[in-house]
């Protein structure tokens, strides 16, 4: 068996065949029954107690000891002894949450039994993996194989803004913990493969919900009061544009709209309008601006109006920002398991991912995950009700994890 240098970055090359952890057949086909049971009852954000049930059962099966997080949904387990380890654990994590969205595939079995829920951002592929990484991890420990504990993270409430992580991180999730990994699915990437990024990988995505307010009136007579229709109007048109003049456009922040209610006759002029949207942003340090410069920016067109302002900016993640050496650790993982060829460039998205709150206080990254079956032409995406996921992703997602940990322990 070969033995790794003390360095993560500099490990010898290795193959599938040197490094232990491969996923069994039968524990694949454990977990593919374990994610489809997770599909089929999907529970939404800090109410994932059947699903946190059915996770601490099996980790429990298993020998090993899990906690259910403080808020009540979500776990965490630990692999391995801490006899003689003084090096900070590698956590896992997974995202356990479903969607308030229908279900609309078609033509499988594990098709979703919960009216308007469905896992249709994989959660429960992420979850299935997280937890084989943890049965394959639990069995190399019994071997005397595991060179250092691991931690598991099943964490609940990631669709809610600002996610699930603040509230685990308060439960202790990351005490001991020195790097954190996790994986996400996507369908734009074929399975068998993953997509690795440093630097940023996702965006910053915060909520936006704004009140005008003024005196209304009569439409013959604009002139005599605030013309609140024409003010939401400018502010919905003039703050975004106004944003990309005063932030560097490399920073990629923008105000987009979904909502604008005001008025109910068309000759009245209302006295109150509604806006609401998302606030994204590509850069943290931006990111971290954000609040001050849209409370500036929408005082300013509002009062050029004269409608008066409340201003609700809800905070919710940041990007999520790979660390260099962690992307590296996937990279040997991944090389080790499948070969370099498995391994993809990705670009940064705008979506948010509440991971970027564990990367506040430890290293870590996020990889891409294939979910994609070669030659299928769906064009299948996530956050939609048919949305699916090829399952051999989940054997691909046990091994980078169980590689991830053999190899940041730097001996076999």
């Amino acid at each position: 068996m070969n033995h790794l240098t003390s360095r993560v970055c500099e490990p010898p090359p290795l193959t599938e065949e040197a490094l232990p952890g491969t996923l069994p057949e039968a524990l694949r086909a454990e977990l593919i029954a374990f994610r489809r049971d997770l599909h089929m009852h999907p529970e939404l954000g800090n109410q994932e107690f059947r699903t946190t049930a059915a996770i601490k059962a099996r980790l429990e099966l298993a020998g090993l000891e899990p906690r259910v997080l403080a808020s009540g949904t979500g776990l965490m387990c630990d692999v391995g002894t801490r006899d003689g380890a003084t090096r900070p654990m590698l956590a896992l994590r997974a995202d356990i949450d479903a969607l308030p969205i229908p279900d609309t595939k078609a033509g499988v079995p594990y098709r979703s039994t919960v009216p308007d829920r469905a896992h249709a951002c994989g959660h429960d592929i992420h979850t299935a993996i997280v937890l084989g990484a943890g049965l394959v991890l639990a069995g190399l420990d019994r071997q005397g194989l595991l060179p250092n504990p691991v931690r598991l993270i099943f964490q609940p409430a990631e669709e809610v803004l600002p996610g699930g992580a603040p509230d685990a991180i308060e439960s202790g999730v990351l005490e001991g913990v020195g790097r954190i990994i996790g994986v996400h699915c996507d369908p734009k990437v074929d399975v068998g493969r993953i997509g690795l990024r440093v630097g940023a990988i996702t965006s910053a995505c915060d909520r936006l919900e704004l009140s005008l307010d003024g005196p209304g009136g009569h439409t013959a007579r604009p002139h005599l009061t605030t013309d609140l229709v024409t003010a939401a109007a400018k502010v919905a048109t003039e703050v975004p544009a106004l944003l990309a003049r005063r932030v560097d456009a490399r920073a990629g922040l923008a105000v987009t709209w979904g909502r604008l209610e005001t008025g109910h006759a068309c000759n009245v002029i209302p006295q109150h309008a509604e806006l609401s949207g998302t606030v994204r942003c590509l850069d943290l340090a931006a990111w971290r601006d954000a609040p001050d410069l849209v409370h500036a920016a929408i005082d300013e067109v509002a009062g050029m109006h004269r409608a008066k302002t409340v201003i609700n900016y809800i905070r919710g993640v940041p990007p999520v920002v790979n660390d260099a050496a962690t992307i590296e650790l996937l990279t040997h993982a991944m090389s080790a398991r499948r070969g370099s060829y498995a391994i993809e460039d990705t670009e940064q998205s705008l979506g948010g991912e509440d991971f970027s709150w564990y990367l506040e206080h430890v290293p870590g990254a996020m990889a891409r995950l294939g979910v994609r079956t070669p030659g299928d032409a769906r064009g299948l995406d996530l956050h939609r009700g048919n949305f699916d996921a090829d399952e051999e992703a989940i054997t691909v997602g046990v091994e980078l994890f169980s590689a991830s940990a053999l190899l940041d322990g730097n001996h076999l």
